[in-house]
């Protein structure tokens, strides 16, 4: 049986909650631009996010550890599918648009330069410091989607609809007031329930797969998570044994720990969904506040794991090293370019006229994959090295 694209969204109408994002209500796309046969325009901008050149690199940027570290620690790309995941089983079980949700949970990562935060920190500092605005990875994202991916002829971007968009300019859901960059997007109105799944995926999956590469490479031990309630909780509801930690026991708390946090957020968001009387996708975006969250205890948990982290993991003496390696490298490659901009790619010097030297410049090392920025500082710096 060969469905259409006008059966597909009929179908998604009669099946979805009545808050759910649907296809068939979509504001469009900011070009016009003829849709497919079969596929949904909520599909067709998944896949065009797929196909991205900013996707692909996402293999070789770093999350937590640099790719060149260890070969089954999480790159930025990893961390994305598993974002896509943990969000697409929320989607599923909440009755909403799965591909929607999948969709922004890809998008969110595409932004990010090499050296992960490190690197962003220091491409703002470098910006901020030229009196050339500054730099974030998600409106970077957004300026990817939208002018810097060229595969189509007619636009800048990949053209995708208004409800990604606004998925990816709102990611920080329960903002107070959302970024500039989003006032075509109703900056006065929530993000819909599927952007802030997910939003809250992305917490979900770098507090619970950073403990895991944490407690893999040695950094993080059981007798320095003991007392930690999540930790504690977690170790006396399997009753492991933890001295020492098995493979197959880290797999299963990291495993346990994934689906119990999901479930308080699922439960959590039905509460409050009852509670607010949400009959429509416009009530949640009317909301003050967002819809989708964890439960009190939960919540709490969560921000102890995280400061946790912060301290112990992203603060560690070896990851401190990485951040002052990220920011020597960051540092050579912004000045270098700086002082001689026939250093640039002849492609991204033609950028120049348009976006100014700095933001050129800005836009050519946060495209730069980790191996490629440090081969490009030594190439610079270490000319005998190649």
């Amino acid at each position: 049986m060969l469905l259409s694209r006008e059966e597909l969204m009929h179908k998604e109408a009669e099946t979805l909650a009545p808050y759910a994002t649907l296809n068939l209500h979509s504001k469009g796309r900011l070009h016009p631009e003829p849709e497919s046969n079969y596929r949904l325009p909520f599909q067709k901008d998944r896949d065009r996010i797929l196909h991205t050149t900013a996707f692909r690199r996402l293999e070789y940027k770093t999350q937590v550890f640099v790719n060149h570290e260890g070969d089954y620690y999480r790159t930025r790309l990893t961390h994305t599918l598993e974002v896509s995941q943990v969000a697409r089983s929320m989607a599923v079980a909440l009755g909403v648009n799965e591909t929607l949700t999948e969709t922004i949970a890809l998008s969110h990562d595409l932004g990010h330069p090499p050296f992960g935060h490190a690197g962003e920190h220091q491409l703002d500092r470098w910006m901020k410091s030229r009196n050339a605005g500054g730099f974030n990875h998600n409106e970077q994202a957004f300026r990817i989607v939208t002018e810097l991916e060229k595969r189509y002829e007619g636009f800048s971007g990949l053209n995708l609809t208004r409800e990604t968009l606004e998925g990816m300019v709102k990611h920080d859901a329960d903002a107070e007031t959302f970024p500039a960059f989003a006032a075509p997007f109703e900056p006065e109105c929530r993000p819909a329930l599927e952007a802030q799944i997910a939003a809250i995926a992305d917490g979900v999956a770098y507090n619970a797969h950073d403990l895991d590469d944490g407690i893999k490479s040695g950094i993080l031990t059981p007798d320095m998570l003991q007392g930690l309630k999540v930790w504690d909780a977690l170790v006396n509801r399997l009753n492991l044994h933890v001295h020492p930690l098995s493979e197959l026991g880290r797999r299963k708390l990291i495993r346990e720990l994934l689906g119990w946090i999901i479930n308080d957020i699922l439960q959590e968001t039905e509460r409050r969904l009852n509670t607010q009387q949400i009959q429509s996708a416009q009530d949640i975006r009317k909301l003050k506040t967002v819809v989708v969250g964890f439960g009190p205890e939960m919540g709490q948990m969560m921000k102890e794991l995280k400061a946790f982290l912060y301290q112990h993991l992203y603060y560690h003496p070896g990851k401190i090293q990485q951040t002052f390696r990220a920011e020597l490298f960051i540092d050579g490659l912004f000045s270098a370019y700086l002082k001689e901009p026939r250093l640039l790619p002849l492609h991204v010097q033609n950028c120049i006229p348009l976006l100014g030297l700095e933001r050129t410049i800005c836009d050519y090392i946060a495209g730069m994959t980790d191996r490629f920025a440090m081969d490009e500082y030594s190439r610079l710096y270490s000319p005998r090295a190649h």
